[in-house]
């Protein structure tokens, strides 16, 4: 493991740090692999990065958070906040500092990206597939990222290794141990895209699937996108049933927020929320708000993309580390074995129903 070096953007420090002490504890060493670097902002807001130690015939991961919002510089005497378009710049820079001497390298972004502009409608920009193409002329060799909001993606780069991971089964996992709404439950679909997690979920819980229809007005565009008119539900009666709701992404939360309170109304007896990543991008109140309102009981969710530690305090949300996963998941391609294991291991899951009496 002497040639395995990580390069952890601060974006990513905490889910760095657990990564490299779990490489640690995996291959009994006390020797950290991460590789230092130094990210310097120029006073007009340019930047660059310096690599304090050889990368020659390394195996390179760079770990980065795109979607965390917490980073900021000084530009013209301005504090600013690093955007996604900054943070996939900085990932640029790395490569490049790597200076081309890398063994090989991966990119491991668990929120890809532009990943919702991942195809066109009409006259816009493809930014998801273009950003892809850019990492594979830089050099990347591989390029690793969670529950991608569309696999398909990966059509842009069809000679360049492109693995899209879930955190499913360790989601599952937490919910087991901790609940106990197994009984009488049925898992709920947000909306048309969400169906395949949410039928994988019910299979694995061997219970029901309902979905929920957004009907869009197509004529107006708000925030970049069509706003929400409808949400209809499809599926068997949810009055007196404990409810999942799985997603892959909550932004600003209305959509969820609605869902849950139509099937409070429906007479649903608790309601949770699964999602991968929780942006919280118009705040977390209108979340307590909507608890205090009792649209839903609990929100699972990872900590793949920032979430403010302060957010800890509100006692409906409830964290789960996948900081392990992510290092398995490097272990296994940097000593080339199957991913197999990792990609549909679900055998502790299936043990712990069983323990439950659930299947």
């Amino acid at each position: 493991m002497e040639d395995l070096k990580l390069i952890v953007m601060d974006n990513i420090e905490s889910i760095g740090r657990d990564v490299d002490n779990y490489l640690k504890d995996i291959n009994k060493s006390d020797k950290s692999y991460r590789m230092e670097h130094i990210r310097t902002r120029f006073n007009n807001g340019e930047g660059k990065i310096g690599i304090d130690e050889t990368a020659r015939d390394k195996d390179v991961f760079i770990l980065s958070d795109v979607g965390n919002y917490s980073i900021t510089y000084d530009m013209h005497g301005i504090k600013v906040p690093m955007g996604p378009d900054e943070h996939f710049q900085d990932i640029k820079r790395a490569i490049s500092a790597v200076g081309g001497y890398a063994k090989r390298i991966t990119v491991i972004m668990p929120l890809l990206y532009q990943s919702r502009q991942d195809k066109r409608k009409g006259r816009e920009s493809l930014d998801c597939a273009i950003a892809l193409q850019e990492l594979e002329r830089l050099g990347v060799n591989h390029i690793i990222t969670f529950d991608c909001h569309e696999r398909k993606v990966a059509n842009a780069i069809p000679n360049l290794p492109f693995e899209n991971f879930y955190p499913t089964n360790i989601i599952l996992e937490e919910l087991i141990k901790k609940e106990n709404i197994f009984d009488n439950l049925l898992v709920i679909s947000p909306d048309m895209g969400a169906m395949e997690r949410a039928r994988y979920y019910a299979d694995m819980m061997s219970c029901d699937v309902g979905m929920f229809y957004k009907r869009r007005d197509l004529t107006k565009i708000v925030d970049g996108k069509n706003p929400i008119v409808e949400h209809a539900y499809m599926g068997a009666d949810v009055k007196d049933r404990n409810v999942v709701v799985v997603d892959d992404m909550i932004a600003s939360g209305a959509s969820i927020i609605e869902v849950g309170e139509k099937l409070r109304e429906k007479g649903a007896k608790k309601i949770f929320f699964i999602t991968t990543f929780s942006l919280f991008s118009e705040g977390i109140e209108v979340f307590e708000e909507a608890y205090k309102k009792k649209f839903f009981d609990k929100l699972y969710t990872t900590n793949l993309s920032y979430i403010p530690e302060e957010y800890n305090n509100y006692k409906w949300l409830n964290k789960v580390n996948c900081s392990k996963r992510i290092a398995e998941i490097i272990d296994y391609i940097h000593k080339g074995k199957s991913l197999r294991k990792i990609v549909h291991g679900n055998e502790k899951i299936i043990e712990l129903l069983n323990k439950k009496g659930i299947n």
